[in-house]
């Protein structure tokens, strides 16, 4: 077979995957940007070097993302506090519920010990099963777990049966596994990846959104706190206060397009500060104002809930001897992060719908990104676009 042959061979196979592609996502794709590239900033505080929750030093995000024939648009987004033995060397954690219509394994376990034992999954409702079998397989493969008994998986969903073939049940053990294999510090893909593949909000197209702050204390201390999100939920879109969402509706058949269904979000905090699963827990429950702010009610079939971690000491595994905890954060000074989750889930809710591109997906449904250049402008009439 001739060189001419190969190339040609391997074009002809190149074909289809092309047409799959550019079938699920419209050729958009230039078009979309981050908010802050848009002149969208949120907020006061400074984000870090990424604007991700990947700017938490340790802390590694990996995607699988399964896109198959018509039907299947999927995936799994993972989250490492850390890339050592997580069983063995646990964080802190807390988890806050603020509408509980969703299937988040491993919660109890968290709120009762205050701590992180496994990467954090996100997918779709029905793979919360296939994923946590999973990360108890991969946990109790890592090299000095060979005597473990009993593995807090932590695992979250949002349904993504508008566009996903759900019922077919397309992710793997393998699919999960790949996206913890994939975990990796720096940039975060976000928009239509991932957990984020099949997602919708506010009427539009979802998926994943990072974004993070600094948070000064005094002159010489600065902590991370990062935070991602995986959008599937309804609301009147409103950017920084702009009324997005309405006025977007008026060019459409009525309000319901602007998103008034149900849905649910997942949001994951990071940050390096040596936080207290408590005030862990008083964190978490402030992304819920973020996502307030960006339209969200939480409807009756919405499932939101904030798993927020410290990855500034360790909790190890079977010890009977004193925790090191370095000097934690006093109540006093927790005002802060507090704002810092609020500013950091409200953009990074921002950046899930402005990278995210048009879908089409079962049966032939078509879930529309949200229209960039109207965003901007809508955003500019307002006067919330910071034109430096």
């Amino acid at each position: 077979m001739t060189h001419f042959d190969i190339n040609l061979m391997a074009c002809v196979l190149l074909i289809p995957l092309l047409f799959c592609a550019s079938s699920a996502f419209a050729d958009d794709t230039p078009k979309r940007a981050r908010a802050r590239d848009l002149g969208i900033v949120v907020g006061t505080m400074d984000p870090g070097a990424r604007n991700a929750i990947t700017d938490v030093p340790g802390v590694a995000v990996g995607h699988q993302t399964i896109i198959r024939g018509a039907n299947v648009r999927t995936g799994v987004t993972a989250i490492l506090p850390h890339k050592d033995n997580l069983y063995q060397d646990k964080v802190p954690a807390a988890i806050f519920v603020g509408n509980g219509f969703g299937k988040l394994a491993g919660y109890t376990q968290v709120a009762e010990l205050g701590n992180i034992e496994t990467p954090i999954v996100l997918t779709n409702t029905l793979s919360v099963a296939t994923a946590l079998t999973a990360v108890v397989e991969y946990t109790l493969a890592q090299p000095g777990n060979e005597d473990a008994q009993s593995v807090n998986a932590v695992v979250g969903e949002t349904n993504d049966s508008y566009l996903n073939d759900i019922r077919g049940l397309h992710v793997s053990p393998a699919d999960v596994r790949a996206a913890i294999a994939a975990a990796a510090s720096g940039a975060v893909a976000e928009g239509c990846v991932g957990a984020g593949t099949g997602t919708r909000a506010f009427g539009f197209k979802g998926g994943i959104g990072t974004a993070s702050r600094l948070v000064r204390l005094g002159d010489d201390t600065t902590y991370v706190l990062g935070v991602l999100v995986q959008t599937n939920y309804g609301g009147i879109l409103e950017i920084n206060g702009a009324p997005v969402g309405r006025e977007l509706a008026r060019r459409r058949e009525s309000a319901d397009s602007a998103g008034a269904e149900g849905g649910s979000c997942m949001v994951v905090v990071a940050t390096d500060a040596p936080l207290s699963d408590r005030n862990l827990e008083r964190v978490a429950a402030r992304t819920m104002h973020g996502l307030a702010r960006t339209g969200s009610y939480m409807s009756n079939g919405s499932g939101d809930y904030a798993i927020a971690f410290s990855t500034a000491y360790r909790i190890s595994h079977g010890s009977r001897e004193l925790v090191p905890v370095p000097p934690l954060i006093p109540n006093n000074a927790m005002t802060p992060f507090f704002r810092a989750a609020i500013e950091a889930t409200q953009e990074a809710v921002y950046n899930s719908l402005l990278t995210a591109t048009t879908t089409t997906g079962r049966e032939g449904r078509v879930v529309e990104a949200v229209p960039v250049d109207a965003v901007v402008r809508i955003c500019e009439k307002h006067g919330v676009l910071n034109s430096d």
